[in-house]
């Protein structure tokens, strides 16, 4: 394939099962175009026109605008018409949830660690700051304006540091956010610093050194973890491909198990061992990275 991504290629295929629903003389003419389409990415053809083109570039955005979990409809939409069937729409309807709530947990655990990530940045700089002479209340609100180590706090904080308030008090609230654990320490360090007159910049280069050898723990726990997740994706994915395989030597599994009482028995139990089978490997996964 020269000149197409892959991920225009995932566009065409989508738009080619939008297509698909429709029914008609209309949808007859939507759905030529639109295989066709496919087929000239999947050949190497030429690029699409400006009208394909606006409407891959109509479709990255609607989804990208909903959320990534509305694809599991087209995805639906695709198998209900060749297995000619309900079912799954309604397996595609009950996914939606589901899917929204694990890409709604995996971008609160990226935003919590590139946050632990801002907060060592912090001490880092707020540490060089001082260590080059500057005043602990200025290179706080110069440090946190440099790195956002402060997230949504910085106001607080920087209010506390402007006004003479407790600036140990709001840093501790601060902390309080996911992935901000580590201005407890910084918190520490300036009461220590401005009651008891210790060094603040030894502080914070030994608490900014503790801070980067956890993270530094954490992302090698993650990638020695990254086969595991792995064989979870593998087993995810092996049922549609072994329906994928069956359907291309012809057996019509999707016939069998959305339009016979043995083939839906087999579809109940196969996703009743699929999901337990799922979270049981994803949570085996889960508890060895949180450990």
């Amino acid at each position: 394939m020269t000149g197409v991504s892959v991920g225009e290629c995932a566009w065409a295929a989508l738009l080619g099962a939008v297509c698909a629903a429709l029914g008609g003389a209309r949808g007859s003419r939507l759905r030529a175009r639109a295989w066709a389409l496919a087929a000239a990415f999947e050949g190497g053809a030429a690029p699409p026109g400006p009208v394909a083109r606006r409407v891959l570039a109509w479709l990255r955005d609607r989804v990208g605008a909903l959320g990534g979990e509305w694809l599991c409809l087209p995805a639906a939409v695709l198998v209900a018409v060749v297995g000619a069937s309900a079912l799954p729409l309604v397996a595609g309807a009950c996914a939606v949830p589901l899917v929204r709530r694990a890409l709604r947990a995996r971008g609160l655990r990226r935003a919590a660690e590139a946050r632990a990530e801002s907060v060592v940045a912090l001490c880092g700089v707020l540490a060089g700051e001082v260590r080059a002479g500057a005043q602990p209340v200025r290179a706080l609100r110069d440090a946190a304006a440099v790195t956002g180590g402060l997230g949504g706090d910085e106001a607080s904080v920087a209010a506390a540091v402007r006004f003479g308030g407790d600036v140990p008090a709001a840093l501790r609230r601060a902390a309080r956010a996911p992935g901000a654990d580590g201005l407890v320490g910084l918190a520490a360090c300036w009461r220590v610093a401005v009651d008891g007159g210790a060094g603040l910049a030894s502080g914070l280069e030994r608490l900014e050194g503790a801070l980067r050898a956890e993270c530094d723990q954490r992302q090698g726990l993650r990638a020695q973890l990254a086969g595991a997740w792995s064989t979870v994706v593998v087993l995810a994915v092996l049922p549609a491909v072994g329906i994928a395989l069956g359907s291309a030597m012809g057996a019509g599994p999707l016939r069998v198990l959305l339009h016979t009482p043995a083939g839906l028995a087999c579809l109940a139990v196969g996703g009743l061992l699929e999901a337990a089978g799922l979270w049981w490997a994803a949570r085996v996964v889960s508890a060895a990275e949180a450990g």
